[in-house]
C-alpha cells in the first residue's frame, strides 16, 4: 500500500508566520458549555469553488478594507487596510451585477461569495442574507418579508423581555375601565389590588410569570458577562463608548430572545462569538433602514446559522452520531485520509488528542483563530456551501493541519498543542484554496 504523501508546496514558509494572533478567552481548549438540551439535526455542507492559489509573487491575502462607520479607524483587528486589488474590484461588481437582477440566481451568487466577498456598499451584507434564506431570491418580495420578520422580532421582544411587574401593570390598565363604574358607587373604600396566583412575585407555580422570570435570570446575567467580553480589542463590541454599549445590548437581546424561544438548548456560553460576525456586517450596512432593523435581522440569520450547529451544543448529543465528538472523530478520519503521516504524529506518536484543538475550531466556527477581517472572509466560504457549512469546516481545519505539518512533524505533545491552540497567522486564500484541493481530492 502506497502511503499518501502532501505535497511540499503546501509547507512553504510563504503561507505562514510564526507570530501567533492575540490569545482567545477559550484557550484552554475545554468545554465551555454551561446548559444544553437535546434537539434535532438538520444539516450537513457541500462547499463551493474557493479562490485559485495566489502566485509566488503575491503572498499577501485580498486586502480588504472593513472600516467601523461609526468610528474614524480601523478597528476590525485585520493586518491594515490597503487598495482592493484588481480581483476584489471585478468580484464586487459582478456581485453588484447579481444583486441587481428581479430574481437573484443563488448558485452563481455562491460562486462569487465563496471567493471572499469584497466589503462595500453593503454587499457582504445582502449577500449573507440571501445565502442564509433570510432574503428571497425574488427582489420583489425583499419589502413585505422583511417587514414581516422584523414585526415578528419586535413581538418577540415585546413579549420576552419585559418584567413581569410591567407586564401586570398592563394587565391592570387593560381591566381598569372594565371596574370603572363598581370603583364609583365605592368611593369611600380604598382599592386591593386582586392578584392571581401566577402573578405574585413569591409564586412557586410553573406558569407564574415571576417564577419564570427568577429561572431566567442566571442565564441573562451569563449572556451579558459574556457579551461584555466579546472581541475586547475592538471598539465597536467593547468600552463604555455609547456606540459599545449599544451594541451589546443588541448582541443581548437577541441572545436572551433566542434562549427563550429554545427552551431546549437555551443559551451556550461561545454563542456570542458566532452572533458577533453576523452583527458587526448588518450593522455596518450603509441602508439605514436596514441598520434600524439589525437587531431583527440579525436574529433570524443567526437562528438559521445555529441550526446546522445546535446539535454540537446539546450535551446530551454529545456521543450521538450527530454530537461534537462525532463531528471531531469525523474531522480525524479525514486527516487519516488526506495525510495519514501527519494524523499518526499528532495522534499516534504526541498523543494530541483533535478535541483539545478542534473542539473549539468547530463549535465557534474559526472565529477565534484568526483576525475578525480573515474571519469573515472565512465565513464568505462557510455560507456559501448550498447544504450548510459544516463540511466545508472540517476541510478548513484540515487544511491548517496541512500548512503547519512540518512544525507539527517535528514538535512534541507541547509544542503541537501550544501551536494549535494558538494558529499562527496565514494567507487565508491560499488556506481556502487548499481546503476546496482537499474537496477535489475526496471526490476520486
Amino acid at each position: 500500500m502506497v502511503k499518501k504523501r502532501v505535497p511540499d508546496w503546501l509547507n512553504s514558509s510563504l503561507w505562514s508566520s510564526p507570530h501567533p494572533p492575540s490569545p482567545s478567552p477559550y484557550d484552554d481548549g475545554e468545554d465551555y458549555r454551561l446548559r444544553r438540551s437535546s434537539s434535532a439535526a438538520e444539516s450537513t455542507v457541500q462547499p463551493p469553488v474557493p479562490v485559485p492559489p495566489p502566485s509566488a509573487t503575491r503572498p499577501e491575502p485580498p486586502k480588504v478594507e472593513i472600516r467601523d462607520r461609526m468610528n474614524d479607524s480601523s478597528d476590525n483587528g485585520g493586518s491594515g487596510s490597503g487598495t482592493p486589488s484588481v480581483e476584489d474590484i471585478s468580484r464586487q461588481a459582478q456581485l453588484v451585477q447579481e444583486l441587481s437582477r428581479k430574481v437573484i440566481n443563488v448558485g452563481e451568487l455562491r460562486r462569487l461569495a465563496s471567493q471572499g466577498i469584497p466589503d462595500g456598499a453593503g454587499i457582504r451584507s445582502t449577500v449573507w442574507k440571501l445565502l442564509l434564506g433570510y432574503l428571497p431570491v425574488d427582489r420583489g418580495l425583499w419589502s413585505s418579508e422583511l417587514a414581516k420578520k422584523r414585526s415578528q422580532y419586535k413581538h418577540f421582544k415585546e413579549e420576552l423581555l419585559m418584567n413581569p411587574s410591567e407586564i401586570t401593570r398592563r394587565l391592570e390598565k387593560s381591566t381598569s375601565s372594565e371596574n370603572e363604574e363598581s370603583k364609583c358607587g365605592t368611593r369611600g373604600l380604598l382599592p386591593r389590588s386582586e392578584i392571581t396566583q401566577g402573578e405574585h412575585p413569591l409564586s412557586l407555580g410553573k406558569t407564574s410569570i415571576w417564577n419564570q422570570f427568577f429561572q431566567d435570570t442566571e442565564i441573562i446575567e451569563q449572556i451579558d458577562r459574556d457579551v461584555k467580553r466579546t472581541h475586547p480589542g475592538m471598539h465597536f463590541f467593547s468600552g463604555d463608548s455609547q456606540l459599545a454599549k449599544s451594541n451589546q445590548e443588541a448582541l443581548k437581546n437577541i441572545l436572551i430572545v433566542f434562549a427563550k424561544l429554545n427552551p431546549g438548548i437555551r443559551y451556550v456560553q461561545g454563542m456570542n462569538e458566532i452572533l458577533a460576525p453576523l452583527f458587526y456586517v448588518f450593522r455596518n450596512d450603509p441602508n439605514e433602514e436596514n441598520t434600524a432593523f439589525v437587531e431583527a435581522d440579525t436574529f433570524f440569520c443567526f437562528v438559521e446559522l445555529l441550526s446546522g450547529f445546535r446539535d454540537h451544543f446539546c450535551q446530551q448529543l454529545d456521543n450521538s452520531v450527530v454530537g461534537i465528538r462525532s463531528t471531531i472523530t469525523k474531522l480525524s478520519r479525514l486527516l487519516k485520509e488526506h495525510d495519514e503521516e501527519l494524523w499518526r504524529h499528532l495522534e499516534v506518536t504526541t498523543k494530541v488528542n483533535p478535541q483539545f484543538y478542534a473542539f473549539r475550531w468547530i463549535t465557534l466556527l474559526l472565529t477565534q483563530e484568526f483576525n475578525f477581517a480573515d474571519s469573515l472572509i472565512i465565513w464568505d466560504t462557510l455560507l456559501s456551501d448550498p447544504e450548510g457549512p459544516l463540511e466545508t469546516l472540517l476541510r478548513v481545519c484540515i487544511a491548517m493541519l496541512i500548512l503547519v505539518r512540518r512544525r507539527l512533524l517535528a514538535g512534541d505533545f507541547t509544542s503541537n498543542l501550544k501551536l494549535l491552540q494558538h494558529y499562527p497567522s496565514t494567507n487565508i486564500s491560499h488556506l481556502l484554496y487548499v481546503a476546496n484541493k482537499l474537496r477535489t481530492q475526496s471526490a476520486y
